[in-house]
């Protein structure tokens, strides 16, 4: 598709009922590094329905399609991207709880879900209180904190599919794994998630997150901006060299730079945006962790981060790198 008839399109779709819309939005203010080239088109839902508008009509067009929430684990490219920008966000996040059940619209807050939950008396998600995303693209990622994962308490999820259909999916179909499920390949966009958690006592509840909002305050850098872990943790790391961050830190990267890209002085396994880093900095940065790690120790350090380039395609963040023996 060529720019002019592109451009064409964008228009026609923002004169639909599909939420607002804003054209050449800088992508570094929806994402929770700062950093990020323009999107041809965001669009901003408040219904179902006009997700499945924009969904459609970027299918059967062949126009690249972001859908995002906060943007806490995105770097998006220094370029931008050519095509629809869609995100659910505050206008699209009600939450209800009936029981020990909770439905909320997948642009809902996640500490918000999470302080609803220990209000009801609702335990479970007191590992997501400080995770500061919103509740779809937790969902897909299987996000969570502490070695937990979302997947645990969903029963059962709304996506819209590639043709615009709305499709009901169960937590077996989702196929939940350590941050991960069968929902990041499959082009769907989650719209709503039924979660179920066990009754507790709020006051145990609340106190749990309280200690857990104390760790982060603590280990995590809060005013630079950042996008949480960059390395994925695993079972087979832990046993056997321990987490991201202690190998970055023993390995004397702290405090490493590439243009406004730093390794986190208080979490090596965060990388900080000192001000005006692009993304080719954190790639570059990225790739120098990896590659001081692997000769070190010989271990290979993927990412958690994925990468958006300018036709919406998202992959980890290392698949990017060119890395020895690859």
């Amino acid at each position: 598709m060529n720019e002019r008839t592109r451009q064409g399109d964008l228009k026609r779709l923002a004169a639909l009922d599909v939420g607002r819309c804003t054209f050449a939005a800088s992508l570094a203010e929806h994402g929770t590094w700062r950093i990020g080239g323009p999107a041809d088109l965001l669009v901003e839902p408040e219904s179902v329905a006009q997700i499945q508008a924009v969904v459609y009509f970027a299918r059967t067009r062949g126009i690249p399609l972001l859908v995002i929430g906060q943007g806490s684990n995105l770097l998006f490219a220094d370029a931008g991207l050519r095509g629809i920008v869609l995100k659910l966000g505050s206008a699209f996040a009600n939450i209800a709880i009936s029981g020990n059940t909770i439905t909320a619209a997948a642009g809902a807050w996640v500490p918000g879900i999470a302080r609803r939950a220990q209000q009801a008396g609702l335990a479970g998600l007191e590992h997501t209180i400080g995770i500061p995303g919103t509740l779809g693209g937790l969902v897909v990622m299987n996000g969570g904190s502490q070695r937990q994962g979302i997947g645990d308490n969903v029963r059962r999820l709304w996506a819209v599919g590639e043709k615009g259909k709305l499709t009901e999916l169960t937590k077996e179909e989702c196929r939940f794994g350590y941050r991960s499920s069968a929902l990041q390949e499959s082009g769907v966009v989650v719209v709503k998630v039924e979660l179920v958690c066990p009754v507790g006592d709020p006051r145990v509840i609340r106190h749990a997150m309280l200690a857990d909002l104390r760790e982060r305050r603590r280990k995590f850098p809060r005013k630079e901006p950042n996008c949480g872990s960059v390395f994925l943790s695993t079972a087979q790391m832990h046993t056997s060299v321990g987490p991201p961050g202690k190998i970055i830190e023993e390995a004397g990267l702290k405090g490493t730079r590439c243009g406004g890209a730093e390794v986190s002085h208080r979490h090596a396994n965060f990388i900080v945006n000192t001000g005006g880093a692009s993304a080719a900095d954190v790639l570059a940065l990225i790739d120098r962790i990896r590659h001081t790690v692997h000769r070190r120790i010989g271990f290979t350090l993927a990412c958690e981060v994925r990468y958006v380039d300018e036709q919406a395609v998202i992959r980890p963040a290392d698949q990017l790198l060119v890395f020895p023996g690859t």
